[in-house]
C-alpha cells in the first residue's frame, strides 16, 4: 500500500509542475553551471560513462558573449561519485579561429573508442561537424577531422545526435541552411551524413528534403535526430514551426526517407530527444509538451516534459513535467543511461539570465521512468 501511495504522490507532484528538488529520490539535481562574467553562457553538452565508472561531461563554454556565434571552447568535467561532485573545467577543443566550437555529441563506438563530435563555426556560411577519437577514455584526443567535405555550408548537428546503428553505420542527422554566397534558408534542408568505417570517411545520404505542412505549404524543419527501431527501421524526428515534432522513416540505414509528417508530440519550435530505455526497451522522449495537458505560454520552451512509448513511437504515455516554470527556457537535451538512472543534461535558462545560458544535469531514477511508462 505504501508503494502505491508514493506513486500517486509522485504523479500529483508531476502535474503540479514543481521544481526537480521537490521530487525527492525520483529526480536528483546533480550539477548546475551558472553563467558568469567570464563565461556568459554554458550549454549544449553531453555525458558518457567511462570504463572505470566515472562520468565525463563535455559542454560548450562561451567566453565572448552568449549568442550562437560568440567565441566558445569545449570543456570537460569528470565525476567519480555518480555525478554529485565534479572536477574543474579543462579545455578539450579550443576555438581554432573563426567563430566558435559548440554542440557536443559523445559516442562509445563499437571498437570501444570514444568519439567526440562537435560543430566548428568558421563563419556564418561555414559550420560543419568535426570528429575526434579518444583511445584512453577522454584523457587525450586525435586531431579533429571534418565529417562534411563534399560541400562547404552551414550545417547544424545538435548535441547528443550522433548515432551508431547495430550494423555499425554512423549517422549524423543535420539541417543545411546556407552555402558560400548563397541566400540563407532558415527553414532548413534535412539530410544525413553516413560512415561505414567508424568515421574515417563520410558521404551524404541519397535523400535530402525540405518540410511541408498538410496543405502543401513550406514549413521549418530543423535540428533532426535519429533513433533505430527494433525492426531495423530508422525514425527521424525534427523540430518544426507547425505545432509538433515531425517524423519520417528510413528502411535502408538512412539513405532514403519517407515524407515527413506531424507526430503526436505537440511542440513549439524546439528540439526533442528520443532514446531507448535499456531496462525496458521502451522509447523515452524529452521535449516541451504543448499538447495542452500542462499549462504553457505560447511559443516558449517550457514546460520540459518526458513521456514513454511502448510501441516504437506510434503512441506516447501521458507526459510528466521535469521543469514547469512558465518563465523558463528548457532545450538542447542530452540523455545518458547509467546504472538505474537516466542522466539529463540541458539548457535551463529563463528571462533573467537568458534562455540558453545555464546548464543543468539531473538524474531521473528508474522507478519513476517505469511508472511514467504505465500511465
Amino acid at each position: 500500500m505504501m508503494k502505491t501511495c508514493t506513486s500517486w504522490l509522485i504523479i500529483i507532484i508531476i502535474v503540479a509542475g514543481l521544481p526537480p528538488s521537490a521530487f525527492g529520490a525520483e529526480i536528483e539535481t546533480l550539477l548546475v553551471i551558472e553563467p558568469g562574467k567570464e563565461n556568459p553562457r554554458n550549454s549544449e553538452g553531453d555525458i558518457i560513462e567511462l570504463k572505470d565508472g566515472r562520468l565525463c561531461l563535455i559542454y560548450t563554454r562561451f567566453t565572448g558573449g552568449s549568442g550562437d556565434h560568440a567565441a566558445a571552447d569545449l570543456v570537460r568535467r569528470t565525476s567519480d561519485d555518480d555525478g554529485r561532485k565534479w572536477s574543474d573545467d579543462s579545455i578539450v577543443v579550443r576555438r581554432p579561429g573563426g567563430l566558435n566550437v559548440m554542440s557536443v555529441s559523445l559516442l562509445r563506438l563499437s571498437s570501444g573508442d570514444i568519439a567526440l563530435f562537435y560543430l566548428r563555426k568558421t563563419s556564418k556560411e561555414d559550420c560543419r561537424p568535426f570528429m575526434c577519437i579518444s583511445k584512453d577514455e577522454t584523457e587525450s584526443w586525435s586531431q579533429p577531422t571534418a565529417c562534411i567535405t563534399d560541400k562547404v555550408g552551414y550545417y547544424v548537428l545538435n548535441n547528443d545526435r550522433a548515432v551508431q546503428l547495430s550494423a555499425g553505420r554512423l549517422i549524423l542527422p543535420v539541417a543545411w541552411h546556407q552555402g558560400p554566397g548563397e541566400p540563407r534558408d532558415t527553414a532548413g534542408v534535412i539530410m544525413c551524413y553516413l560512415s561505414d568505417d567508424n568515421g574515417k570517411t563520410w558521404r551524404r545520404s541519397k535523400d535530402s528534403f525540405k518540410g511541408y505542412g498538410p496543405g502543401g505549404q513550406r514549413i521549418t524543419v530543423q535540428e533532426p535526430g535519429v533513433i533505430e527501431l527494433k525492426d531495423g527501421q530508422l525514425m527521424m524526428f525534427m523540430r518544426t514551426n507547425a505545432g509538433s515534432q515531425y517524423i519520417c522513416y528510413s528502411r535502408d540505414g538512412g539513405e532514403i526517407w519517407s515524407k515527413a509528417r506531424p507526430s503526436g508530440l505537440a511542440s513549439p519550435l524546439s528540439p526533442a530527444s528520443i532514446e531507448r530505455i535499456p531496462w525496458t526497451g521502451d522509447l523515452l522522449c524529452v521535449w516541451n509538451d504543448h499538447s495542452g495537458i500542462h499549462r504553457y505560454p505560447a511559443g516558449r520552451r517550457t514546460p520540459l516534459c518526458l513521456a514513454v512509448s511502448r510501441d516504437e513511437g506510434k503512441t506516447w504515455s501521458r507526459s510528466g513535467i521535469i521543469e514547469g516554470n512558465p518563465d523558463g527556457w528548457y532545450c538542447y537535451t542530452a540523455v545518458t543511461f547509467v546504472k538505474n538512472r537516466a542522466l539529463l543534461a540541458y539548457c535551463a535558462g529563463d528571462r533573467k539570465i537568458g534562455g540558453l545560458n545555464r546548464l543543468k544535469i539531473l538524474a531521473l531514477y528508474r522507478d519513476w521512468l517505469t511508472s511514467i511508462s504505465h500511465e
